[in-house]
């Protein structure tokens, strides 16, 4: 079988409607579709590549088992999203530790020049600051701020995954970001 070339041009409401009849084939390519964005989401709040390789799948099995209570009115990015992220989350709340290792998780590498040893040493100190101010955050200012900034989610987006109203996106930014500003400076007057 050469595989399924029309499932590319399915909108992801055609492909949830033929998973719901049982096509497999049509789940896999929803998969294929949203895998490096559901192991993005995995990692952001897991800290750990591996880790976030497990959740993602898991949370593709969930996504899987509930199909039958998918709005199709809905977006399926966002609710997919959503399960990533409430697995994750509730791996990291059962293994309290994983906050502690996303701070020491590797940074991908890069196919760029290498920097200098100052600039490298600079960058690193300062992407474990921010790493370390978002930790310190609650679940929902981290949440907002992974679904704007890590993974660049429009509004509507946002609101599907953190379950709010579109207009209540903004404003909950808006108030994580000041908590991040000043979790910042405390951190900074630490280290100053």
């Amino acid at each position: 079988m050469e595989g399924r070339p029309l499932e590319a041009t399915l909108t992801d409401s055609q492909l949830v409607e033929q998973a719901r009849r049982g096509d497999a084939g049509a789940f896999g390519s929803l998969v294929q579709r949203y895998q490096d964005i559901a192991l993005r989401v995995a990692y952001m709040i897991a800290g750990d590549s591996d880790e976030a390789e497990d959740i993602a799948q898991d949370a593709f099995v969930k996504a899987h088992a509930a199909l039958s209570r998918f709005r199709a009115d809905a977006p399926f990015r966002p609710w997919l999203l959503q399960i990533v992220a409430n697995e994750a989350r509730n791996r990291r709340r059962a293994a309290g530790r994983r906050a502690h290792l996303a701070l020491r998780a590797g940074h991908a590498a890069s196919g760029d020049a290498a920097p200098s040893p100052e600039a490298a040493a600079l960058a690193d100190e300062q992407r474990r600051a921010l790493l370390a101010a978002v930790d310190t955050l609650r679940d929902d200012d981290r949440r907002a701020i992974a679904c704007r900034y890590f993974l660049d989610l429009s509004e509507a987006e946002m609101a599907e995954a953190l379950g709010c109203a579109r207009g209540t996106v903004k404003s909950r930014l808006s108030r994580a970001l000041t908590r991040l500003r000043a979790q910042l400076g405390v951190l900074g007057g630490a280290h100053g």
